[in-house]
């Protein structure tokens, strides 16, 4: 029984991380194509300047989220924290065009990318993760962190030798808990860690 509970205590540690960005389609059933100019006047926060992009921006509070509408009814939706506000902010976008004659119906929402930060808390050699783990990418000059490719489950990782870490190019909540513990899993497992943060000790160099 200890060791479940030194197992769980564990785990609560390996998944520190924050939803802060999720992004989503929607595509709106429509009887005419949605009139853009009419949007853009009527809604407050709205911004439409075809010469420069074909849809409208629209920002919304509670739950705040960024929209990019286009006359076809496709949007894209960013800047939401919940992947559940998704199917909310959508729902009250629909209720405010409504009300300036712009009628649509059955939204199709879809999450297509989730964008998480968060720490490993453990320091992490990265010169000597670069030789160990598979599908990584580490060029300290250009850039501080690691890029790991992650195959099983699909994901990409930007690493910090703080233990930092960025995640993104998931689609579901389950699929980043399961990615996050399978990296701090690996990094454990493939003797990674640091005892300090390590910049450009040596060159790395191949036989």
């Amino acid at each position: 029984m200890a060791d479940i509970n030194n197992s769980q205590e564990v785990n609560e540690i390996i998944l520190d991380y924050k939803i802060n960005n999720v992004v989503a389609t929607a595509k709106i059933d429509l009887i005419e194509k949605i009139d853009l100019v009419k949007i853009a006047r009527k809604l407050h926060d709205a911004e439409y300047h075809p010469e420069r992009f074909p849809g409208v921006i629209f920002r919304q509070d509670n739950p705040r989220a960024t929209f990019l509408i286009f006359s076809t009814g496709n949007m894209v939706v960013t800047g939401l924290e919940i992947v559940a506000d998704a199917e909310k902010a959508v729902s009250k976008l629909l209720k405010k065009v409504k009300k300036i004659g712009i009628k649509s119906s059955n939204p199709e929402i879809v999450i297509q990318n989730i964008v998480a930060n968060g720490d490993l808390h453990t320091l992490i050699n990265l010169n000597k993760a670069v030789l160990l783990i598979e599908f990584v990418m580490y060029e300290p000059e250009v850039f501080p962190g690691l890029i790991y490719y992650m195959k099983d489950p699909r994901a990409v990782f930007l690493l910090f030798s703080t233990g930092k870490f960025v995640c993104t190019g998931i689609k579901e909540k389950k699929i980043l808990k399961k990615a996050i513990l399978k990296l701090k899993r690996e990094i454990n497992n493939m003797d990674v860690t640091s005892e300090k943060v390590i910049e450009d000790e040596f060159e790395l160099t191949f036989l």
